[in-house]
């Protein structure tokens, strides 16, 4: 996140997320493009899949360093682009969707059991069954309904080229007094 804005509204919270660099982050990059053509809104400015969302402003510290020792144990993650997908209203989000690959879903399912056995405080989190995984390419809230229904056909469809990329690393994202840090974690072998 880059305005002043958007890192006011994140104060205290941390993710953890994955930044594809390769095939991923290319698709991610020309469908974001396309459809900021269309529509001017806010976005994110760098492709990430988030796994978890944390409000955690005091222990940062003990948060990361749970973090750390899962992504010890944790495998690289695969990542693959099945669709260009919407989150329909009230939402409004353009999406890639991901395929539910073995080792993302363990992934989640593996972090789901370490936070378990905390009370770390964790921010919109669904269950493994009900989460869609994905990167978030624009936010459309503030578009009128003709507007929005217009980007979506113009946008969604499922891909026959499926991008694939293998992610080593996590990174552990805070955000404190408007500043954005992130910590990058290496994944186990």
């Amino acid at each position: 996140m880059n305005t002043s804005e958007q890192l006011a509204s994140l104060d205290g919270q941390q993710y953890l997320v994955l930044r594809p660099s390769g095939p991923v982050a290319e698709l991610y990059e020309r469908e974001q493009d396309a459809a900021l053509q269309r529509a001017d809104v806010r976005h994110p400015y760098t492709g990430h899949v988030t796994l978890r969302g944390f409000y955690e402003p005091q222990r940062r510290e003990e948060l990361a360093s749970l973090v750390r020792e899962w992504a010890a144990v944790q495998p690289p993650i695969d990542v693959t682009v099945e669709a260009v997908d919407v989150f329909p209203a009230p939402w409004q989000i353009l999406i890639l969707r991901l395929a539910r690959s073995a080792t993302l879903v363990s992934a989640y399912a593996s972090l789901t059991r370490a936070l378990d056995a905390t009370d770390f405080r964790r921010l919109g989190e669904l269950s493994l069954e009900e989460w869609t995984f994905h990167l978030s390419a624009l936010y459309g809230k503030t578009l009128e309904p003709r507007e929005w229904d217009a980007l979506e056909a113009a946008s969604v469809r499922e891909l026959a080229d499926r991008p694939t990329e293998t992610i080593d690393e996590i990174e552990l994202v805070s955000y404190d007094s408007g500043a954005e840090y992130a910590e990058v974690i290496r994944l186990g072998d």
